[in-house]
């Protein structure tokens, strides 16, 4: 279908302008409802029928409801946002809609009640005066939460395809080239390789047949940065992709995307069919001679599939297991022809960067690590949620004034950046800004954006047994130094988390998670030991403690752990007696008071819940 594109973004963005116009004239306000991930397990889905609902009950004229992408601000979800006032209403449930569309909709009165409450406790009326989103800036997130990511005609509104249209009518590919090399750009898939140079590795392999594929095998525990950008923009990732194939001399590409993401998944089947019929995909793209198409592959799940050459086996139809590098995918990669892969974060800074040129991308940021970074903020903090700040804004930044800082009055004890390739960064480096260079420097790295906060109730020890728990079951067990190097760490762990540690355990887990990061094939066992030796470098006396006085002290390690009744508030009643899975609890008789016989106690808790005198702990 031959569509105007000029006369669709110049008629829809009038129509839209009050999605991020305060002061639009507009007559209508549309109802925004988050349609990501998050707020539709708490029930959007009924918020926007219901609100459809009762609009077409009452009759009411100049009123729409949308459903969006995420908004970022996961932990007052649902969110519902009224425009153009920017009113944010904040854990909305389905019997809340009759009240908003009667009070503020008829009759333009705030709903208290349902405003959001910042992190000192105040009610906020616009979404701009939350300090969550003051320290932000929205690129790769810049139409996530505006736009109907189902609708092409409102991503048109908001310079959609406007980038590729630029590049196919006005650059060479050389030029393209050069803005995204001049840009600064960075891969935000971990590694931090520089996009511009890989772009241009691939475009300089002779050869017809090239592909162009996207990362979007998110694996990392608490990461859910390309899952969001995939729900809330997939255009952007279609045209981004389109304007990279140009770029290279690709004309076939695919989007790699995990199956546990049906969301994800079915808004870019949308998109791609949509793009086809507007003409944005397949042949004569934009009248040109340029003919480019995108098809999505599903992935089950296998961590080691994030990385590049592993994706590649998948998608061919093998098993995810990584191959030598040299050489490299720009040489050889999908079926041994040129291949350009990055992830979806990294897509989605492309058009802005073609519309806005470098200079504009390369003055946000650090000297290094240009634009912005998508990070998950997830853990102990007030505000979790999705968050987009400049390079180089620091973690004290990031956990406390964007965060929110730490519940329930405890202390910042460390955050984990990267995943389980990545390390924990104690109190002392909360000043330290992120970008890759600052992170390399103290153990730990950017990874693909997951950030875990964590209060002083951690056991460091008990945490990197988590993450190398992780590793070891998603190692492919294609190299010795992965798949029996990462077990022997795991077996370690375990012993000192089991009060069975010794000093020289301490010793080898260094010595293993070194060597295994010198001689593992790919980026999964390369950096499987860093959440262990960045604690053993920030948190050793929780080590020494494990091992030479058997306490610990989060007292999250179980077999470290002692539960006792306090004689002075034992009543007899035998009730913990009667509950004990194990008959570890001894005492005859009523009013005799119970003991526990730690040789058979297996720690579970029966007794401490059952006890109505709270005499054991």
């Amino acid at each position: 279908m031959k569509v105007n594109i000029d006369e669709i973004r110049n008629s829809k963005r009038e129509e839209l302008d009050l999605r991020i116009n305060t002061n639009s004239s507009s007559q209508e306000k549309h109802i925004l409802v988050c349609h990501g991930t998050g707020c539709t397990s708490s029930k959007s889905p009924e918020i926007l029928k219901r609100f459809k609902e009762i609009i077409e009950e009452k009759n009411i004229q100049n009123v729409r409801v949308i459903q969006t992408g995420c908004f970022g601000l996961c932990a007052k979800g649902p969110i519902v946002i009224i425009r153009p006032e920017d009113t944010f209403y904040a854990m909305v449930t389905p019997d809340d809609c009759a009240e908003i569309i009667e009070k503020h909709i008829q009759n333009g009165e705030i709903v208290d009640r349902l405003l959001c409450k910042d992190v000192d406790g105040t009610k906020v009326q616009k979404l701009d005066e939350l300090s969550f989103y003051k320290k932000q800036k929205r690129i790769a997130l810049k139409n996530c939460g505006v736009i109907n990511p189902e609708d092409i005609d409102e991503y048109i509104a908001f310079d959609g395809y406007k980038a590729l249209e630029k590049v196919l009518k006005e650059m060479s590919q050389d030029d393209v080239i050069k803005i995204i090399t001049d840009s600064g750009l960075r891969g935000r898939g971990g590694a931090g390789f520089p996009t511009g140079k890989k772009w241009e590795l691939t475009k300089a392999v002779e050869g017809p047949i090239k592909y162009v594929v996207c990362n979007a095998d998110e694996g990392d525990p608490g990461a859910f940065m390309d899952r969001s950008i995939l729900e809330g923009d997939p255009h952007a990732i279609l045209e981004a992709m389109s304007i990279a194939a140009y770029a290279i001399g690709a004309q076939r590409g695919f989007i790699y995307v995990r199956a546990e993401y049906p969301i994800a998944v079915h808004r870019l089947e949308i998109a791609i069919n949509q793009a086809r019929e507007y003409g944005m995909l397949g042949n004569n793209i934009f009248d040109t001679d340029f003919n480019f198409d995108i098809e999505i592959r599903l992935g089950a799940g296998a961590f080691v599939c994030g990385e590049e050459t592993a994706l590649l086996e998948s998608i061919e139809g093998k098993r995810g297991q990584p191959r030598q590098k040299p050489p490299f995918p720009a040489q050889s990669g999908l079926w041994g022809k040129p291949t350009l892969i990055n992830n979806v974060e990294t897509y989605a800074n492309i058009t802005k960067i073609i519309l806005n040129g470098a200079e504009w991308y390369s003055s946000i940021g650090t000297e290094t690590s240009k634009g912005t970074k998508v990070f998950a903020l997830g853990g102990n903090v007030v505000n979790t949620g999705l968050v987009e700040v400049p390079m180089g804004t620091t973690l004290r930044e990031i956990v406390f004034d964007i965060g929110g800082g730490i519940p329930n009055g405890r202390e910042f004890k460390a955050a984990q950046t990267g995943g389980p390739s990545g390390g924990c960064i104690p109190a002392e480096h909360l000043d330290t800004p992120i970008d890759y260079e600052s992170l390399k420097a103290i153990g730990s790295m950017m990874g693909s954006g997951g950030l875990i906060v964590m209060d002083d109730t951690k056991c460091m020890v008990a945490l990197s047994k988590f993450y190398l728990e992780f590793t070891c079951d998603e190692s492919c067990g294609k190299c010795t130094p992965c798949r029996i190097g990462t077990k022997r760490m795991l077996e370690i762990l375990t012993k000192i988390c089991d009060g069975k540690g010794t000093p020289k355990d301490i010793e080898k887990l260094e010595k293993l998670g070194k060597n295994i990061i010198r001689s593992s094939v790919c980026g999964l066992g390369q950096s499987a030991p860093n959440p262990v030796l960045s604690t053993l470098r920030y948190f050793r006396e929780e080590y020494n403690e494990h091992v030479n006085e058997k306490v610990c002290r989060a007292k999250e390690c179980k077999a470290m752990s002692k539960i006792e009744i306090n004689p002075d508030l034992c009543k007899g009643c035998g009730l913990c007696q009667r509950n004990c899975p194990v008959g570890a609890i001894e005492g005859e008789g009523p009013g005799t008071k119970r003991i526990i016989n730690q040789e058979k106690c297996i720690k579970c808790g029966t007794c401490i819940a059952s006890c109505p005198f709270h005499a054991i702990h």
